[in-house]
């Protein structure tokens, strides 16, 4: 082989690439480029498990096996960290299963007396009717056949709606955007969807933000053994395996940190995570900090929630060098105004959690800069069969 046609890696955007640098979709380490442009698969080059691959965007490294998806995410991150001119031990990536994604967002359209629903095909806004699915939960994709039904009445001829699909502890949380119903039958109509189809929530969007129309109890989703209150579609991780590989991660990172602040906290899943420290928790979302003081005063758990927004305010210096450790985890577009803030802090330990390699890198080197020990790096694909890479940090003074 020459350095022309063996693909030797997966680009970012899921290509796989020669050494010489020709890029071929759809293959995979190992593969043989032929003149042609045709591909020899190699012995990682898997037959995709779903009908819809590749047409669908909900997976586009279907072809991999787990060998090269976890090659994938491994190099995603060690050339981030390369741009920047850094260099660290980056573990072995925790892979969530197939069917363990717990929540997501489909599009549905009218087309004659059908609805379809499902993901929009990999850059484009066209849809995909799903038939089956390997990455969402069982339940989720149980919904969908009922969800078509219901949305047949919904839908007019030219709107496109969006379904949010979340597993709470009491079931699975649905919002529906970009509907309307009105009326004593159409309010009846859900209520009896709902309940025939044991829903933990039903709401509905028609522009003016959600309108529970089905809650027979709160619903929560436990974090930390905390029962947390859950706004409508609240941001989540996207599987109870790479929650908790992050958790552990986190969890390591600190160590028996006494006083920890958790920046970005969202719903709390590192502050009720992190059992034994006294947390400051500060989040933006108002209903998401709301939920996470509501809950943290029921358990009676150490955690101070402050509704902040960390990029118009950050934590100064002088507030950082209170705790012991920090936890963050950001935004995909990182976190520089706070991280500049804690390049100058004195705090012993950071734990950085992100979903972006590239904007993790940029902050990796600003903490360095300032004196911190970028230790290790371990990968979570959560996202299977995804370009989406996340991955908790340690950095240490």
């Amino acid at each position: 082989m020459t350095q022309d046609t063996e693909i030797i890696r997966v680009a970012a955007r899921g290509e796989g690439m020669t050494a010489g640098g020709r890029y071929a979709p759809l293959a995979a380490p190992g593969d043989t480029l032929l003149p042609s442009g045709e591909i020899v698969t190699g012995p990682h080059h898997q037959k995709p498990p779903c009908r819809h691959f590749p047409q669908c965007g909900g997976c586009q490294l279907q072809h991999l096996d787990d060998a090269a998806y976890a090659g994938f995410i491994t190099d995603r991150i060690a050339s981030a960290l390369a741009a920047q001119d850094l260099t660290t031990d980056i573990r072995a990536p925790t892979l969530s299963p197939p069917r363990s994604r717990r929540r997501a967002t489909l599009h549905a359209e009218r087309r004659g007396r059908q609805v379809h629903l499902g993901f929009t095909e990999q850059n484009s806004h066209a849809l995909v009717d799903m038939q089956e699915c390997w990455i969402l939960t069982p339940d989720l994709f149980a919904l969908l056949q009922p969800l078509r039904g219901l949305l047949s009445v919904l839908l007019t001829n030219t709107r496109r709606a969006s379904v949010t699909l979340t597993r709470v502890d009491q079931g699975v949380d649905v919002l529906i955007e970009g509907v309307e119903a009105t009326g004593l039958a159409a309010a009846e109509g859900l209520t009896a969807f709902a309940e025939r189809h044991r829903l933990a929530r039903l709401s509905l969007d028609s522009g003016f933000g959600p309108e529970t129309r089905w809650e027979p109890e709160p619903v929560t989703i436990t974090l930390g053994g905390v029962p947390v209150p859950f706004p409508t579609a609240a941001f989540l991780q996207a599987t109870a395996e790479g929650e908790a590989a992050l958790l552990d991660a986190v969890r390591g990172a600190v160590g028996r940190a006494g006083v920890v602040a958790d920046l970005f906290a969202g719903l709390g899943t590192f502050a009720f995570g992190l059992q034994n420290a006294r947390v400051y928790a500060a989040e933006a979302a108002r209903e998401a900090i709301l939920s996470l003081k509501a809950a943290a005063g029921r358990a009676q758990r150490h955690v101070a929630a402050d509704h902040r927004d960390l990029y118009r305010r950050p934590l100064a210096v002088e507030e950082l060098d209170r705790f012991a450790a920090i936890v963050l985890d950001p935004p995909r577009a990182g976190a520089r105004d706070q991280i500049a803030n804690l390049a100058a802090s004195s705090a012993p330990v950071i734990a950085y959690v992100s979903c972006n390699p590239s904007s993790f890198a940029r902050d990796a080197k600003m903490l360095r800069e300032g004196g911190y020990m970028l230790d290790w790096v371990q990968p979570v694909g959560q996202f299977l069969w995804s370009t989406h890479v996340e991955l908790a940090a340690r950095f240490s003074r």
